[in-house]
């Protein structure tokens, strides 16, 4: 915990300079499924987030959330957290420096129209020359959620929707909500029209869905009670049709 706590928060990854109030505030949830002594390894799930503050209020709001049930690492205690993109020869640091970048991507797109791109990429970067690890997670087809699917997907053209919807969701929806309301929810229904186009373009890829798994509760405080009934039931056939499984919350949406 030590070790990774130092590396996450004391290593540049960036050349942008952020002040200590500007850090990206996240949380790295390791589970350990199982430890053998011999060789230091361990299995575990790994429950990534990271949050924003909205624009002149008091709330935070998720940017991204995702559950890895395939982090696997050897580590002894005091062992170096060497890392670098270019060679990739040790999970543990591969897999925590691809989330920082995603982080961190998600949290620039959020801010200026595909302004995460630099950061999705270093993410990638990472991806490609974890090939020639036996680790799970960063092959090709192995899942169409994992960290290869996902990254593929945000660099994916068809999925530019999905990232512009970052900051239409944000910028011209939450971050206006304190202001005003009737607005701010303009915003965010555009952003849900975005998300139904990232869907027709690439329906096999998660990323709709993993949005609206850690925006479910988000959604629904916006619609429950709020907007035209018209307006309501459009976005609540988009929702169900990205995520079927919550379409009981969907449903409230509509009262």
């Amino acid at each position: 915990q030590n070790a990774l706590t130092q590396f996450i928060n004391e290593r540049q990854w960036t050349n942008m300079q952020y002040k200590p109030q500007e850090r990206i505030s996240c949380t790295f949830n390791i589970t350990v499924k199982k430890y053998k002594t011999d060789d230091n390894s361990f299995e575990c799930t790994l429950m990534v987030q990271a949050s924003r503050p909205v624009f002149n209020s008091s709330y935070t709001t998720t940017t991204f959330s995702f559950n890895d049930p395939d982090f696997n690492f050897n580590y002894q205690e005091y062992d170096q957290l060497d890392f670098r993109t270019d060679v990739v020869d040790n999970n543990l640091t591969a897999v925590i420096g691809y989330y920082v970048y995603l982080i961190l991507g998600f949290d620039l797109d959020s801010m200026s129209p595909l302004g995460g791109t630099e950061e999705f990429r270093m993410a990638q970067t990472i991806t490609t020359n974890a090939q020639g690890l036996q680790a799970k997670g960063w092959k090709a087809f192995d899942s169409s959620k994992n960290r290869y699917a996902i990254i593929t997907d945000l660099l994916d053209s068809g999925m530019e929707p999905f990232r512009k919807m970052q900051y239409v969701y944000y910028r011209q929806g939450l971050d206006v909500m304190s202001e005003n309301a009737e607005r701010g929810r303009t915003g965010i229904t555009e952003a849900m029209e975005m998300l139904k186009q990232a869907k027709d373009n690439k329906s096999l890829s998660m990323l709709p869905q993993i949005f609206t798994e850690f925006k479910r509760d988000e959604l629904l405080s916006i619609y429950k009670g709020h907007g035209a009934a018209k307006e309501k039931a459009e976005i609540i056939e988009t929702l169900t049709r990205i995520n079927a499984s919550q379409s009981s919350y969907w449903r409230q949406m509509a009262n």
